[in-house]
């Protein structure tokens, strides 16, 4: 039996569609992003999302203004769909969103390079009493670097690794990117 999604946030609407696929959003809205979701565009006010080894990357134009963040659970899969195959595309492994990240601004007629990057999360949220240690903060956050440099976008802010959540959050209006570590507020 699938579990139920967990309600978003007071102030912040539920997304429907897809659970790990894009987050589709009205003006003025404030999206809360799931693990596996991400969004491009211009239409919320704002975008959020908490990390614990999960990464997300936020991209904003400023010229455009418009963006977008994904949020990862892992870097990649072992059986992914070929190259270019979008629409098979899962949120959830890092490579896979940033790609529909890209292929979203490439609609638009809009290159990589353009957009200011930040990238956040990729905590140890494994006690070392666990006895295993999976790294997947790690693996994550080195995803996140190699996708930045691969597509070439301007990376400007990072908060990656410790032992602590984050919420980030992107203001569609400005780009601003506000990082809150610890504890949600």
């Amino acid at each position: 039996m699938p579990s139920p999604e967990r309600p978003a946030p007071p102030g912040t609407a539920s997304l429907p569609g897809r659970p790990h696929g894009k987050a589709h959003a009205h003006a003025g809205q404030h999206l809360f992003l799931m693990p596996g979701q991400w969004y491009f565009g211009h239409q919320p006010s704002q975008i959020r999302t908490l990390l614990g080894s999960c990464v997300a990357v936020t991209l904003w134009h400023p010229g455009r203004r418009v963006g977008g963040m994904c949020h990862f659970l892992l870097p990649q899969r072992h059986n992914a769909p070929a190259p270019g195959c979008v629409n098979e595309y899962d949120g959830r492994y890092g490579n896979e969103a940033v790609a529909m990240l890209v292929h979203e601004l490439e609609k638009l007629k809009l290159r990589p390079g353009e957009f200011i990057a930040h990238l956040y999360g990729g905590a140890d949220t494994m006690p070392d009493q666990a006895g295993v240690k999976l790294n997947v903060g790690e693996r994550n956050i080195e995803m996140g670097w190699q996708l930045i440099d691969r597509h070439g976008f301007q990376l400007d802010g990072v908060d990656v690794g410790d032992h602590i959540p984050r919420t980030v959050t992107l203001a569609m209006d400005t780009g601003q990117v506000e990082v809150r570590r610890g504890r949600r507020h």
